[in-house]
């Protein structure tokens, strides 16, 4: 069987472009068969075919992973496979009404995207915070350069993804 790996990147608020992305790849050929690493999709060849693929965060689902799966079943979701606390679905699009999606409205859609601040962003925060906290403390009784460094790296790496973050959440939010 014909395999393929695609390496792409999608930021925590950009579930809609992976989910296109996974559509346009099934279209052309190529059936999402799972993601691993860091981004790194993978692919069986197929029939070329119209299908939806949606993406939902959430952790209490995963943690009754046997009642979610089945819920999204009944509706005629495939499961696909779980990966950092999200969980892949699929469904032939001549088997959806209209542009079908898990969400049912706004709402569900927005508590989702709660749910990937509190699970995804606020981990990094607290993470940032702790180590400013350990850098002040330091920097006054011993003043380490190499926690320094840590920090600087950290706020480098961390401020432009923690704006770009914040931008699409409020996009996302406006929308609802």
């Amino acid at each position: 069987m014909d395999t393929k790996k695609a390496f792409r990147f999608f930021t925590l608020f950009e579930y809609e472009k992976e989910q296109e992305y996974l559509r346009e790849m099934h279209r052309s050929g190529w059936k999402f068969v799972r993601v691993s690493g860091f981004g790194i999709y993978h692919f069986e060849k197929c029939t070329p075919e119209d299908m939806i693929y949606q993406i939902d965060y959430n952790q209490d689902g995963i943690a009754h992973k046997d009642e979610y799966v089945k819920m999204f079943g009944d509706c005629g979701w495939e499961y696909l496979q779980d990966y950092v606390g999200y969980s892949y679905f699929r469904k032939p699009a001549s088997e959806a009404a209209g542009t079908e999606e898990i969400f049912c409205d706004s709402d569900s859609r927005f508590q989702m995207l709660e749910r990937v601040c509190k699970g995804r962003m606020l981990p990094m925060l607290l993470l940032f915070f702790c180590v400013f906290c350990m850098l002040l403390m330091t920097r006054k009784f011993r003043g380490s350069n190499i926690l320094a460094l840590v920090f600087v790296v950290l706020f480098c790496l961390y401020s432009p993804i923690l704006a770009m973050f914040a931008l699409q959440y409020w996009k996302l939010k406006r929308r609802k």
